[in-house]
């Protein structure tokens, strides 16, 4: 499975962007998804996660209720949308998927035996 990470870029303070995770290679039904940053300076971190058919969505708690995570299997695509960007939600964003994640692990980067490259994110005031 390749995926390709895609949608960042220079926003302002309260903006939105949606992120969007394309598969290739293979289909990802049947995979957990999730979105991970890396902020400058700081190490990788969860941001949200969609179940393997996609009835359950996990986020991290700073961003809760602003942005939504969100699959269209038949487009092999799981996006993430970000309204009410913040300065701390500059970092580079990466998507991962696993066939088997579960939900003990899926904020977990081990979980994901598949990574996209990373697209950047940056919020200005």
């Amino acid at each position: 499975v390749q995926l390709q990470a895609s949608g960042g870029g220079l926003v302002q303070a309260g903006a939105s962007l949606r992120l969007s995770c394309a598969a290739s290679g293979r289909s990802i039904y049947g995979y957990a998804v999730a979105w991970f940053r890396q902020a400058p300076g700081m190490d990788r971190s969860f941001v949200a996660a969609i179940s393997r058919v996609g009835g359950n969505e996990y986020y991290t708690d700073s961003v809760k209720g602003r942005f939504t995570i969100s699959r269209v299997n038949a487009r092999n695509t799981v996006y993430l949308q970000m309204n009410s960007l913040r300065l701390d939600d500059t970092a580079v964003y990466y998507c991962a998927a696993g066939p088997s994640v579960i939900t003990s692990n899926l904020a977990s980067q081990n979980a994901y035996a598949h990574w996209g490259q990373g697209t950047l994110v940056t919020v200005s005031s």
